[in-house]
């Protein structure tokens, strides 16, 4: 599983990051999580508004820090 945190790196954004990073360990799920801050990059995804969370390259969530209920429920589907 791939999981992009797309944001610029606002507070935001890095709470999304470790919200997502925390469940993935919980889960014990494999997965790649990474975090795009490049703003020139985020229509590559179709993103328009940030934090958002992309899996597998779709954007399964955007423009709030999910809690770790919501991110469990994005990541067992």
């Amino acid at each position: 599983m791939e999981i992009l945190i797309v944001g610029a790196g606002c507070p935001k954004c890095q709470a999304v990051e470790k919200v997502v990073r925390e469940v993935v360990e919980e889960l014990k799920i494999e997965a790649n999580v990474s975090h795009l801050y490049d703003i020139k990059e985020f229509p590559k995804y179709k993103v328009t508004i940030t934090p958002a969370i992309v899996i597998d390259g779709k954007v399964v969530f955007a423009g709030k820090i999910p809690s770790k209920e919501e991110v469990k429920k994005l990541l067992r589907k």
